[in-house]
């Protein structure tokens, strides 16, 4: 079973996932400055439309990658960058195909693909992670980002697209060559099936997954959701992060209330993924920003260390 305090499962990239306010990007840059000071070169990344990496470490965002300590960098793509690299890659080649069916200005149409559909730019980040993880550079990516049904589910779109142009051979033969690449349509959806496959096969092989939530209602029954869609596509969790735990009182009576409405959930959740590596970190007075402070989690995150 895979451990984020066991480096040596050969996976170079670990993927921390949870519904917003859960406290995953803080779990994700916590974990990030252990590897850095103990096992290596290390590279944290977000790929949320909305980042806060760089506001947790107390950087100023510049140049990607940003130095933030000995052997840490980090990386936020927004969904500026993230456009910028889909246009350089696959930007042209989708157009071809699409542009195919409906008329549409390239401009527009890239706006479109990288902003607007939900989901495609956590797609085309699995296949950019997997080419960074595959040059060495660093030892380890920590991978700060949304859960991944949605984009499992488009890494068959592919398929589906192949699949629809099958029985209608003959009126799709007639479509345009592609102005660039001079392939058939047909031709391209295979090199994008074929690129999918890869990138699932990088998740699995590649990439170890931390789902983090909250002792709350709502947490609770949403992870639910989270690993049936991983479940759904033959995913697993490594491990269980339950963030914002109360451990101390102090005589404080709402404390105790909201400790003791804590416990339930959490005695349900070692219950119910008994198989699964789950670690407690505690509910703190401040709010965590800084490298100290981010240390302190990941006291919590790898105390098996």
């Amino acid at each position: 079973m895979f451990d984020i305090s066991n480096a040596s499962d050969g996976k170079w990239v670990t993927m921390f996932a949870g519904k917003g306010g859960v406290g995953k990007t803080t779990c994700a840059g916590a974990t990030a400055l252990h590897r850095a000071s103990n096992s290596g070169a290390t590279l944290v990344i977000s790929t949320d439309p909305t980042p806060s990496l760089a506001h947790i470490f107390e950087v100023a965002r510049g140049a990607e990658p940003v130095r933030v300590s000995e052997g840490l960098s980090l990386a936020e793509l927004g969904l500026k960058e993230i456009k910028q690299m889909w246009d350089k890659k696959f930007g042209p080649e989708v157009y071809e195909v699409f542009s195919s069916f409906v008329a549409v200005d390239y401009d527009e149409f890239a706006e479109f693909v990288t902003s607007i559909l939900p989901g495609l730019h956590d797609e085309f980040m699995v296949d950019y992670i997997k080419e960074l993880s595959q040059t060495q550079t660093y030892e380890h990516i920590v991978w700060d980002t949304a859960p991944m049904g949605q984009t499992l589910g488009l890494l068959e779109t592919p398929a589906m697209l192949r699949e629809h142009l099958r029985p209608a051979p003959r009126i799709y033969s007639r479509l345009k060559l592609g102005s660039r690449t001079r392939r058939s349509v047909l031709d391209i959806i295979k090199g994008w099936e074929k690129l999918s496959g890869e990138d699932m096969e990088f998740l699995r092989q590649g990439v170890s997954f931390v789902i983090v939530t909250i002792p709350e209602a709502l947490a609770v029954e949403q992870l639910d959701g989270i690993l049936e869609e991983m479940g759904r596509y033959g995913f697993s969790a490594d491990q269980l992060v339950i963030n914002n735990v109360i451990k101390e009182i102090g005589g404080s009576s709402f404390l105790q209330a909201k400790a003791d409405q804590q416990r339930g959930y959490i005695e349900r959740l070692y219950q119910q993924y008994s198989g699964m590596k789950i670690v407690e970190v505690p509910l703190f007075p401040h709010e965590i920003k800084g490298l100290e402070r981010l240390r302190k989690v990941g006291e919590y995150l790898f105390a098996s260390d």
